[in-house]
């Protein structure tokens, strides 16, 4: 017996559907869970290197003063931001309000606008506000 090609779907092509901003954020949402857990961890880290003191906090500070620490520090600091922001945009639906097509959309640009606006506030205060 021949074996019958099965078609693909029009996703699968790419051909008809379109990521939209419901399924963005809702992407964006378990994505920025996961990476503020993955700083709680860090956080950790950073505590019991505080405790231990002396070398231990010394190779801990250096890392995250480094380059590649300094940019996974904004990117928790970014994702908590928006997972508490997206959070609130939640309870807002759990009380019922927002559910319209035109407000989702609207929610979800301000979420993700204002969560870049106060990442870059509290980046710009914690660099340059005590100085």
């Amino acid at each position: 017996m021949a074996r019958q090609e099965r078609p693909l779907s029009p996703f699968m092509l790419g051909q008809t559907y379109r990521f939209q901003i419901t399924s963005v954020m809702s992407f964006l949402h378990r994505a920025t869970g996961i990476v503020a857990s993955i700083g709680a961890f860090v956080l950790a880290w950073w505590l019991l290197a505080v405790a231990q003191g002396g070398e231990a906090y010394l190779r801990a500070a250096e890392c995250l003063a480094s380059p590649l620490g300094k940019l996974g520090l904004f990117l928790v600091s970014l994702s908590l931001v928006y997972h508490l922001l997206n959070g609130i945009r939640h309870l807002a639906w759990d009380a019922g309000m927002g559910f319209e097509i035109p407000d989702v959309y609207r929610s979800g640009y301000a979420v993700a606008a204002l969560s870049v606006a106060l990442t870059a506030l509290i980046w710009f205060v914690a660099l340059w506000g005590g100085a």
